[in-house]
């Protein structure tokens, strides 16, 4: 073989050791970056105890149609799930009825009084009329006595005629005085009757008008109105309330929640129900509000499990936490997760649940050192859902968040103790 070509072959030779080893480093740098990884995060760690609920608000008050007021048919209602404040109207009956029957109501109790005072001035002129005759049959009376005393001076048919004209005098007077007493008795009896009739009227007016107040709804308190389903259709067909619908007196029609007393009601498991003790700090993070993170206090635990109803049933006890300011944008009934702090690491190392890995029955991550990973193990020192804190691993440290490939070249071949 010539030097030449001994040559060639020796720089070919070199150049592919040279590519093979770039190849080498490159495929392991590549796989280094291609496995998902997340740094070792040091500061305060939260032991929490994670669970699932929903808002609700403690103290509401539900609208109520009025009672004793007939043919109630809406004719306007606040927007649905709109907020409201103390005293605003929130729902207007039709006021056309109880118009019309006002009017003839009042139509009624002028008809009443005039008949009323008509009667009382009647009553007046017989009883000032009666007074008069009975004025002159007393006088007639005391003439004719006065023409008795004189019979010793007078002939014996002149005093005769005297003493008849007595009797006759005493008796008119007697029937004057009993008819006095007779219309007297009648008036009453007919002026009594007309003031019945008068208030009666009067009662029948103050009720069509207090009626015609209660047309308008006002809200109880601030908050936000929810209007209740209408089961006059059948519980197949109810819908909330709407403009146009009849309502029955005395009917819930919409409530009214005090959004200042919304709570958070989660549904803890039985295994962490020993864990958790009133007082604790709670985070409520809002499913519709994903950036909000509202903080509260466990304020209550049930004593017993409660059972839910989808199917099969679940068994859970039920955790409330207080949130002394709401934010305005919260509302009940809205889906949240709520986080339980049980405990409170000051400096401690953490990383994600998902590095967490186990060999022979102890835990290790991937720590990712000069293009490949190695296994490190490491000591649990408390757990959560997403995040575990540990001992034996450096602040800022890169582990992986998946369990590389045995065969690869750069999966990890040992690990520390």
């Amino acid at each position: 073989m010539k030097p030449r070509s001994i040559v060639v072959a020796l720089v070919l030779l070199g150049l592919a050791a040279a590519g093979a080893a770039a190849f080498i480093k490159y495929r392991g740098t590549n796989a280094t970056s291609a496995l998902p990884s997340a740094p070792a995060r040091r500061g305060e760690f939260l032991v929490i105890v994670k669970c699932r609920g929903e808002l609700r608000a403690r103290r509401s008050v539900q609208v109520t149609a009025p009672m004793n007021v007939p043919d109630l048919r809406i004719v306007w209602l606040a927007p649905p799930n709109s907020a409201v404040k103390e005293g605003d109207v929130v729902v207007r009956f039709d006021q056309s009825s109880a118009k019309q029957i006002l009017q003839e109501k009042e139509a009624a109790l002028k008809q009443a009084e005039e008949t009323l005072n008509q009667a009382i001035a009647e009553a007046r002129i017989t009883a000032e009329s009666d007074r008069r005759d009975l004025a002159t049959a007393t006088y007639e009376v005391e003439r004719a006595r006065l023409e008795v005393s004189r019979v010793e001076i007078l002939s014996a048919i002149q005093g005769e005629e005297a003493r008849i004209n007595l009797g006759l005098a005493d008796r008119k007077l007697k029937v004057q005085q009993a008819t006095v007493q007779l219309h007297e008795a009648s008036s009453r009896s007919k002026t009594a009757s007309l003031t019945r009739l008068r208030d009666q009227a009067v009662y029948e007016v103050n009720l069509t008008r207090e009626r015609l107040s209660k047309m308008e709804v006002r809200s109880p308190l601030s908050g936000v109105i929810v209007f209740m389903p209408n089961y006059s259709q059948g519980w197949m067909n109810a819908k909330p309330f709407k403009v146009g619908d009849q309502v029955w007196p005395g009917g819930s029609i919409a409530t009214i929640p005090d959004l200042l007393s919304l709570e958070m009601e989660g549904k803890v498991e039985e295994i962490d129900r020993g864990r958790i003790a009133l007082g604790n700090d709670v985070r409520i993070r809002v499913d519709a509000l994903p950036e909000l993170s509202v903080p509260a206090k466990l304020t209550d635990l049930s004593v017993m499990t409660q059972v839910s109803f989808d199917w099969p049933p679940s068994y859970s006890f039920r955790a409330y936490a207080a949130i002394p300011q709401p934010d305005g944008r919260l509302r009940p009934e809205m889906n949240a997760s709520m986080d339980i702090v049980i405990d409170r690491l000051s400096d401690a190392i953490s990383v994600p649940a998902k590095a967490l890995f186990t060999r022979q029955g102890k835990p290790m991550v991937y720590l990712a050192s000069s293009g490949s990973y190695q296994a490190h193990f490491v000591e649990v020192v408390a757990r959560n859902p997403d995040e575990v804190a540990v001992k034996g691993l450096n602040a800022g440290a890169t582990v992986a968040l998946v369990e590389p490939d045995s065969q690869s070249p750069s999966a990890a071949r040992g690990g520390k103790q």
